[in-house]
Formats: C-alpha cells, sequence, structure tokens
C-alpha cells in the first residue's frame, strides 16, 4: 500500500484544462473589425458622433492590439490587403475618408476625429503614424480621389501636429516617384498643409526632420532640377513652395561656393583662377554680387590666424588684406556690393574685439585699393550703418568723411596710427 501511494502520476496522454483567462487571447481583427463597423454604421456621417462611439468604444474594445484594423476601417471603411485593396468578404463601412466628400472642408472635420481619438488614447500615435507611412506606400492601390482625400487629410494633420513630418518618406519610394504619384500627391498635400498654416511654418516642420532639401526626389532622377519644381508646382499653385525651394539651393550652393573659396584660397590659387570660378558660380546658381562678396569677406577673415593683442591685429589684418583687395574688388562693381561689405567690416569689428580700433584703417585702405569708392561709404555714414559699434565706428570714420567731403583733387587721405 505505502509503495502505491508514493508512486507519481505520469503526464502522459493526459489533457488539463486551463482557466480562460490564462489562455493566450487569439488575435482576431475581424471580430474587432465588425464591432467598429457596427457602431459606425448607426453613428451615420454625423462626424461628432463618429468621434464620441470611438472614445467610449476605446474603454472595451482593444485599441492597442488592432490599431491598425482600427485606422483602416476610418480612412478606407475596411481592412486593406497588401496593396491597399479591401478584400471582398469582409464587412465594410461608408463611414470613412475614402467615401467622404472630396473637399478640404470635410477633410478638415475627419481630422478632428483622429485628433480627438489620438488625445484620448495617445498610446495610438505611434501605430497612426505607421498606418499613414502604410497608405502613402499604397497609393498606386487607391483611385484619384481616394488620393486626393488622403493628400489633403496628411496635410491638415502635419499642420495640427498630430503627424510627424518624417512620415512624408514613404513618398520617396521608387515606384510611387517614377510614375509621377508622388508628385500629384504632394501638391495636394502642400495645398492643405499651407492652406493651414503658412510656408515658414511647412519650412520649419521640413527642417526639423531634414526634409528640407529633399523635395526635389519627389521626381525622378533625370528631373530633380530646381527649374522643372518650380514649373511643377508653381503651375498647380503652389508658387511658394517653388520659392522655398530655389531659396533652399540657393542656400545650398552658397555654402558649397565658401566651402571651395576657403580651400582655393587655402592652396594659393591664383585670384584669376578664383574669379573665374566664383563668375561661374554666380551665373550657374544666380548668386547676386552682394552675397557674394559676403562670401568671399568671411572667407578671407577665415584663412588666418588673428594675433589675440589689439596693438598687433590691425597692422596684420592691413598686410592681409591689402594682399586680397583685388579680389575683393572684383566684386565690389555695384553700390549694394560696396554696402554690403561695409556692414561685413563693421559686424565683424564688433563681434571680434580686437578689431574695433581697426575698422577705420580697413576701410581707408579699401578706398585706396578701389575696393571701396566715396558714395557707399558716406551712405553708410549717414544711414545705412547697423547698430553693432555704431558710436565707435562713427566716431572713428567721422574725420575721413570729412576728408571724402572736402578733398582736393590729387590729395590723399592719412589715416591715423
Amino acid at each position: 500500500m505505502n509503495n502505491q501511494k508514493q508512486q507519481k502520476p505520469t503526464l502522459s496522454g493526459q489533457r488539463f484544462k486551463t482557466r480562460k483567462r490564462d489562455e493566450k487571447e487569439r488575435f482576431d481583427p475581424t471580430q474587432f473589425q465588425d464591432c467598429i463597423i457596427q457602431g459606425l454604421s448607426e453613428t451615420g456621417t454625423d462626424l461628432e458622433a463618429v468621434a464620441k462611439f470611438l472614445d467610449a468604444s476605446g474603454a472595451k474594445l482593444d485599441y492597442r492590439r488592432y490599431a491598425e484594423t482600427l485606422f483602416d476601417i476610418l480612412v478606407a471603411g475596411g481592412m486593406l490587403a497588401p496593396g491597399g485593396t479591401l478584400a471582398d468578404d469582409m464587412m465594410r463601412t461608408d463611414v470613412c475618408v475614402f467615401a467622404a466628400q472630396e473637399d478640404l472642408e470635410t477633410m478638415q472635420a475627419f481630422a478632428q476625429v483622429f485628433n480627438k481619438l489620438i488625445r484620448r488614447y495617445k498610446y495610438l500615435e505611434k501605430g497612426f503614424e505607421d498606418e499613414v507611412k502604410k497608405l502613402l506606400l499604397f497609393l498606386k492601390g487607391f483611385s484619384e480621389s481616394e488620393r486626393n482625400k488622403l493628400a489633403m487629410l496628411t496635410g491638415v494633420l502635419l499642420a495640427n501636429g498630430t503627424l510627424n513630418a518624417s512620415i512624408l518618406n514613404s513618398l520617396y519610394n521608387e515606384n510611387l516617384v517614377k510614375e509621377g504619384v508622388s508628385a500629384a500627391f504632394a501638391v495636394k498635400l502642400f495645398k492643405s498643409w499651407i492652406n493651414e498654416k503658412d510656408i515658414n511654418a511647412v519650412a520649419s516642420s521640413l527642417r526639423r526632420v531634414s526634409m528640407d532639401n529633399r523635395l526635389m526626389e519627389l521626381f525622378p532622377a533625370n528631373k530633380q532640377s530646381v527649374e522643372h519644381f518650380t514649373k511643377y508646382f508653381t503651375e498647380a499653385g503652389l508658387k511658394e513652395l517653388s520659392e522655398y525651394v530655389r531659396n533652399q539651393q540657393t542656400i545650398g550652393a552658397r555654402k558649397e561656393l565658401q566651402k571651395e573659396l576657403q580651400e582655393q584660397m587655402s592652396r594659393g590659387d591664383p585670384f584669376k583662377d578664383i574669379i573665374l570660378y566664383v563668375k561661374e558660380e554666380m551665373k550657374k546658381n544666380n548668386i547676386p554680387e552682394p552675397v557674394v562678396i559676403g562670401l568671399i569677406w568671411s572667407s578671407v577673415m577665415s584663412t588666418v590666424e588673428w594675433n589675440k593683442k589689439e596693438e598687433l591685429v590691425a597692422e596684420q589684418a592691413i598686410k592681409h588684406l591689402k594682399q586680397y583687395s583685388p579680389l575683393l574688388a572684383a566684386f565690389t562693381t555695384q553700390g549694394q556690393s560696396e554696402l554690403t561689405l561695409l556692414l561685413k567690416i563693421q559686424e565683424y569689428c564688433y563681434d571680434n574685439i580686437h578689431f574695433m580700433k581697426a575698422f577705420q584703417k580697413i576701410v581707408v585702405l579699401f578706398y585706396k585699393a578701389e575696393v571701396l569708392s566715396e558714395e557707399p561709404i558716406l551712405k553708410w555714414y549717414k544711414d545705412a550703418h547697423v547698430a553693432k559699434g555704431k558710436s565707435v565706428f562713427l566716431e572713428q570714420m567721422k574725420k575721413f568723411v570729412e576728408w571724402l567731403k572736402n578733398a582736393e583733387e590729387g590729395k590723399s587721405f592719412v589715416a591715423e596710427a
């Protein structure tokens, strides 16, 4: 008997029932879909009622697990198969973005539904962002009208901060770009985004995710030019976006120009070669001379290690700038360029305290070297100067300005030591 009691039961061939709560819940989006579609059919097209239904349902239904299904239904009316098609055997609803009217006002109202839902259930943020990225990749599977609605909705959601501009990466998909879908979608999207905000706010959002220099990638490689982009978006009624991209390209070209200038100067390239290169870049990138003189000034001043002693830096600066005068003179053929250079000198001398007493000496040097002429100097002195160090520099320039106004022919000005 004792031996029988000590025998341990064997598990082979035996099955034990587990409690219901211990079973892992089976992933069943179909049942979830049926519940959402049933509820939406009761709300009708009243989007206030839709928002209230979604708010209340979040307490009963597992939004966290079925986020993709939920957003598929709200956008397309039912669960989407790969590629963007709706399965024939699935329930669907007309209370969705794709079945709504194709106008901005309706999409603004739908945007409020998404806003309220995501504000109420913050954990849906990531799922919604993933959903929009997926929808953008499915664009070819949607009709033109559906794409237009999605574009308007996305623009509004980008404007109010529900979506991050990084979702636009999906538009750079090679197939979408090649077939012109990306560019056409971008037109509707940017129109609604700019309508909600303005081009400056749009530019700021693009900069934050490093998308500000990538907009030309909406076109195939052989059409990625400022001219093509500008023509396409201007004709579509987005002149402000065209101008923004043109400015971005100009800024990029300016940075490249300054970088190359500094390299040429550090190598000691002949001025004639540098001048030729700069003039070609000006023409190619439509960079005005006043901008170029600012770049050259910055490059010239960055190619030398300046003495930290105030009494020695002025002498060093004059020697250095005398050497570069021919280069600077080649790009001060306009009065505005000369004025720009004067302001750059003023700002530089103010920002670098050792140069405070060197301002007048630099201006006189450039006057003698025919980099600067009389009229822009007098204009600067009278009313074109900036506030930085104004009283100090005007006082320094007082005697030279008086000399300019009264100088006799052939009589030169002697700068004070």
